[in-house]
């Protein structure tokens, strides 16, 4: 493990590893230290999800009022950097105020909007989000990471962090970690060390009450005075805890919320003794999301429409959105290797899905896009950076509600990470040659050898594993189904079956 504190070693460092492999992806986890279990559940991850983790240590002096604990505020950087080596980090940056360009508190800033910086949080706390959205912005620009990792508990922040990636047209993805809790339901926090023993113990009351709004929300009640009561009426009972705040706002834009209609954010802070903490839930009606991933040609298409099928849901077809912006590109003559000229085609282009049919820009293409054409130029289009972006957008959108089965390549490990259940669905190279040739068969398309088809789905593996965007990995927490001697009825049932034992009635609000 590295530890650099100049931004032109890091930068250096980052640069070579890239020279190494242009397809690197790289992971940052921005800290300000006085690491706990909550930031090491984001660097475990940000670790299993790219080749190079980073992990910034900076205690911000910008996003500390004069009057609050930024000389106070834990450092233990020797800590910091055993607790990230245990973890598999690669690189720690521990720059200076100095270094980052704010020594004297002062920088040109990065301004979130008023309506995001002014409720909650931004109550107590004017500048607290534009010094955290100035630094972090700087860390993007010194990194460029591929993937940003921020803890659900600073939902504010996540919301306002969002909105700049955004604004600022960067291309990254923001992936929201979840709270973790000590065994009272007390989320991890830095200044948890500040707490004595007995006002953690009261402390947890913030999370009880963000449970018993939840169990009325979970009741179907979806008012915001019921729960901001309920929630009120559990926290009152500690009289050492001082609410400061609890609200009931839009977890993306934070504007406040009389009502839930699809999803919504209960926030609080208060103070324990002299230490103020933040906690919050997040109460949403989305339904379950069903992945499955996989290697071409393991029969996900099939499975997943009738787990869609089996279980009432509705059948998100990603390959055929894929597939039929491959038709389009091959259909208006552009090279698939013109990557300006395919981006400005499927950014401007209308794809619908019915149970049966597949149509863009209204042509029906159901058929054609299972041509051997389409299939041999499906990956190499799926792979460009702006296909891929206007794709997962188009997919996210559809995953609003929930309620859907959707396979792919990176369906679990990118588009919906938080998919009730994932499935990596497998076949041998073999199993696999023989089924596309029996496809092609129907199709009364030309004979195509085994030992061609088999050298064309060997290719196809190792671009799909190997390409830098979204490349074809298994979840770590994916079921994991070999096909080849399974028949698709089996196959369906087992997964049938997982759902029921997995995605409980609670996932259902």
């Amino acid at each position: 493990m590295r530890l650099y504190t100049t931004v032109a070693a890091l930068r250096c460092y980052l640069e070579q590893q890239r020279s190494f492999c242009e397809s690197k992806s790289i992971g940052l986890v921005p800290t300000m230290g006085g690491l706990h279990a909550g930031h090491l559940s984001s660097i475990e991850r940000a670790r299993r999800e790219n080749d190079i983790c980073v992990v910034s240590i900076f205690v911000n002096p910008l996003q500390f009022a004069p009057t609050e604990d930024l000389q106070q505020y834990p450092r233990n950087l020797e800590g910091d950097q055993q607790l990230c080596a245990q973890a598999g980090v690669d690189v720690i940056f521990a720059p200076t105020a100095v270094e980052m360009g704010v020594e004297n508190g002062i920088a040109i800033a990065v301004v979130p909007p008023d309506s995001m910086i002014k409720r909650l949080c931004g109550l107590s706390r004017s500048s607290h989000f534009q010094g955290v959205a100035t630094i972090v912005t700087k860390l993007f620009n010194i990194v460029k990471p591929q993937r940003a990792y921020f803890g659900q508990k600073d939902a504010q922040q996540l919301a306002i962090i969002r909105r700049l990636v955004a604004d600022q047209n960067y291309e990254l993805s923001v992936v929201a970690c979840p709270i973790v809790r000590e065994e009272s339901g007390l989320a991890y926090s830095s200044r948890n060390q500040y707490l004595t023993a007995s006002e953690k113990e009261v402390a947890s009351v913030l999370y009880r009450g963000l449970q018993q709004a939840e169990r009325l929300f979970k009741g179907k009640e979806r008012s915001r005075q019921v729960l901001l009561s309920a929630f009120q009426s559990i926290v009152a009972v500690e009289k050492q805890v001082q609410l400061e705040y609890v609200d009931l706002v839009d977890p993306d834009t934070l504007s406040p919320l009389d009502k839930i209609e699809d999803k919504g954010l209960l926030a609080c802070a208060a103070y324990v003794g002299a230490t103020r903490l933040i906690d919050n839930i997040v109460l949403g009606v989305r339904q379950p999301i069903v992945a499955i991933d996989g290697p071409a040609g393991a029969g996900k298409s099939t499975v997943a429409r009738l787990v869609a099928e089996g279980l009432g849901l509705l059948y998100l077809d990603t390959g055929a959105m894929y597939r039929a912006v491959t038709w389009l590109v091959l259909r208006s003559g552009i090279d698939v290797t013109d990557e300006p000229e395919v981006a400005e085609l499927v950014s401007n282009c209308q794809i619908q899905l019915t149970p049966t049919e597949v149509w863009i820009d209204s042509h029906n293409v159901t058929q054609e896009i299972r041509s051997r054409e389409v299939t041999s130029q499906v990956s190499a289009i799926a792979a460009q950076k702006a296909v891929r972006r206007v794709m997962v957008q188009e997919q996210q959108r559809w995953g609003e509600k929930g309620g859907i089965v959707a396979e792919g390549r990176d369906i679990g490990t990118n588009v919906f990470p938080d998919a009730a259940l994932k499935i990596f669905l497998t076949a041998s190279v073999g199993e696999r040659a023989r089924r596309r040739q029996q496809d092609l068969a129907k199709q009364a398309a030309d004979n195509i050898s085994l030992e061609q088809l088999e050298k064309e789905i060997c290719d196809r593996d190792l671009f799909d594993s190997s390409r830098s965007i979204a490349p074809l990995r298994k979840a770590v927490d994916a079921i994991e189904i070999q096909t080849d001697n399974l028949s698709i009825d089996e196959v369906t049932e087992r997964i049938i079956s997982l759902y029921r034992q997995k995605v409980t009635p609670q996932s259902v609000a």
